[in-house]
């Protein structure tokens, strides 16, 4: 069993940052990697006095302990001055995407229950800061705050792929020993302290927001980029030595493509890692060409964190498709009576962290998930477990497709297209259909819109690939995929929209 960390060794998130600034003021904590191409460099100084300077404007406006300030800013140094100025102030900070409609935002802030928003906001039903009046915070006192430790410290909006926002929320204070938290690729290596790393994801996103978080406290040189290019991403970890970042398979497809382009120098790079969605085997085969099968690792979770997953490359060679087996977390695999299912058939994937100190997460907004007797916890992933105690994902209960009575995950099925040269991006829904119940549908992103690969090609391509049931009854070419930054998108929007109209090239 894990040991608990004793009270007096845990220090607070804000004053953690402000040890540091104090231990090598005139430092860079982190690089902000601008879209124009721009690098600034902010001092651990200039960190700590923004954040104590922006704490002051929020504790004025009311935020403070149980409190939680929704960031609706986009990837920025501001953004980071508030997330740490609300710890300072005692309050939790929940960041929102920026660039949603006034209906969605309002949504979000209603299940979140937020006392303020900061960000150009209009007609929000909750106090408004603006980036300005962020701005504006130079002219306030830059001494620190007295110590405070926030509870709750941060939450995730999430929408899944559902459409239905939901906050998850850390029950647990905003207070740790430092350095105590080791990144997952420990399971496997002794990890040196103070690597650089490379945030490419947007704040709103788990794999953006707490990863961004843990480098700073870890004290480790964090490079934010504004927003993700691949070719930047490169540049970036060639230009200031990165040894480590977290991506969603799509940043690690298009990143992989762009270093076809040109060479890149990756030999700073310590480990990669992969979260968000299932990699297709194709990606994990690049990366091991890049960066060398011992320094490439897949990951499974979720931002409920209810249990984790992980696995190198070079085990993966032997297990291609696995997301590794549990990472201080027990797993099982349960059909719809709540049976414990035998290695190699799909079920719910329930998981359970033995020596975690409390509870991973609380829902605000959504119906508790479900939960076993003995407290293994799913999240609606489907998934089926090897003779080895490898988990392999087929997708969640939600986006599968049934199909004249045959079970179908998109997520198999995209795999499998993306592998095309010609494809950019796929997403695989299901349709309405009177003889089939639901038909699988295939929308394409194509490398060159001027060139797409024909119905044909991708028909051919697939079938060779996946069995005949799971091959697409269409294929539809657009521009332009509708992803967030994060690399998600939501399947039933793009199903809702070709329900009535499917505007689609079919198979013969």
């Amino acid at each position: 069993m894990t040991q608990a960390p004793d009270p007096a060794d845990l220090v607070s998130y804000g004053k953690r940052i402000s040890d540091l600034a104090a231990r090598h003021p005139d430092d860079t904590a982190m690089v902000f990697a601008a879209s124009d191409g721009s690098d600034l460099e902010i001092s651990w100084r200039e960190l700590d006095e923004r954040s104590s300077q922006v704490a002051r404007l929020l504790a004025s406006r009311g935020a403070g302990l149980g409190d939680l300030v929704a960031c609706g800013l986009p990837n920025s140094p501001g953004h980071f001055y508030v997330t740490i100025g609300a710890w300072k102030a005692g309050a939790g900070c929940v960041p929102v995407r920026w660039d949603v409609p006034v209906w969605e935002r309002e949504r979000v802030l209603d299940v979140a229950h937020a006392m303020l928003l900061v960000g150009d906001h209009v007609d929000s039903s909750v106090p408004v800061i603006t980036a300005d009046e962020i701005r504006a915070t130079t002219s306030l006192p830059s001494e620190p705050l007295p110590d405070v430790v926030p509870c709750p410290a941060s939450g995730i909006a999430s929408s899944g792929s559902t459409g239905t926002p939901k906050i998850i929320v850390s029950p647990m204070p905003g207070a740790e020993v430092p350095g105590s938290l080791r990144p997952m690729p420990s399971a496997y290596v002794e990890i040196p302290a103070h690597l650089p790393q490379l945030i490419p994801a947007p704040l709103y996103h788990t794999n953006g927001f707490l990863v961004a978080h843990m480098s700073l406290r870890n004290d480790q040189l964090t490079v934010v980029m504004e927003k993700f290019d691949a070719a930047r991403a490169l540049g970036l970890i060639e230009k200031w030595e990165l040894a480590c970042f977290t991506a969603v398979p799509t940043m690690l497809a298009r990143m992989a493509r762009a270093s076809d382009e040109r060479a890149y120098d990756l030999s700073s790079l310590f480990y990669v890692m992969q979260g968000g969605a299932p990699i297709p085997d194709w990606v994990v085969d690049k990366w091991i060409e890049l960066v060398g099968a011992d320094r490439f690792y897949m990951t499974y979770g979720s931002s409920e964190r209810v249990g984790l997953t992980i696995v190198r490359a070079d085990e993966w060679q032997h297990h291609r498709g696995t997301v590794g087996r549990g990472y201080q977390t027990l797993i099982r695999i349960l059909d719809d009576e709540g049976k414990e299912l035998p290695p190699g058939e799909v079920g719910e994937i329930f998981m359970l962290q033995p020596d975690a100190p409390g509870p991973s997460f609380a829902y605000v907004g959504a119906a508790a998930p479900k939960v076993t007797p003995d407290g293994y916890t799913s999240i609606g992933d489907m998934g089926r477990l090897d003779e080895d105690g490898f988990l392999y994902i087929a997708d969640r209960r939600s986006d599968m497709i049934v199909t004249g009575g045959a079970n179908v995950f998109p997520a198999e099925v995209e795999a499998a297209l993306s592998e095309h040269p010609l494809v950019h991006d796929v997403v695989v829904v299901g349709l309405s259909d009177p003889e089939w119940g639901r038909r699988v549908h295939a929308i394409v992103e194509p490398t060159d819109v001027a060139n797409p690969p024909t119905v044909a090609d991708l028909d051919a391509h697939t079938r060779a690939r996946v069995a005949a049931y799971k091959v697409p009854k269409e294929y539809e070419i657009i521009d332009r995929m509708p992803r967030n930054e994060a690399g998600k998108v939501n399947r039933n929007n793009l199903a809702a929209e070709r329900a009535s109209s499917v505007r689609s090239q079919t198979t013969a």
